[in-house]
């Protein structure tokens, strides 16, 4: 009877878990080096060396502003791919990209949008080339 009633609990717990833990990531689409933590913010120049990434939904709604980890490593490049790989991202857009870490996007499944001006812009202008 014990294992019974032990079955029927891991069953229900199961039953209540996996749903939750099936719910689709709500990760942004587009990431923007910016300078600042506001739309209004200028694209920076490098993504690698971004003070901040904005991260923009497909609606180009900002979703989130978050420092960059990685502004000060050696080699920023790939581990601030990596962090916005994590993050969902697909578009990233900076001022100016290297053609390596232009390939190394692709590899990931991004692409690179340069644009200068405002963050705002910079998000309706990667909307318009998808």
């Amino acid at each position: 009877m014990r294992k019974l009633v032990l079955a029927v609990l891991w069953v229900l717990f199961l039953a209540m878990s996996v749903p939750a833990l099936a719910q689709p990531v709500k990760s942004p689409m587009i990431a923007v080096s910016a300078i600042d933590k506001t739309a209004s913010a200028s694209v920076s120049g490098q993504a690698g060396r971004s003070p901040f990434f904005l991260f923009f939904d497909k609606q180009g709604t900002l979703v989130e502003a978050v420092a960059n980890p990685y502004k000060d490593a050696g080699n920023a490049g790939i581990p601030t791919l990596d962090f916005l790989a994590g993050k969902g991202v697909t578009v990233v857009v900076a001022e100016e990209f290297g053609s390596r870490i232009v390939e190394v996007m692709k590899g990931k499944g991004m692409r690179a949008v340069e644009f200068k001006g405002n963050a705002k812009d910079a998000v309706k202008r990667a909307l318009e080339l998808k």
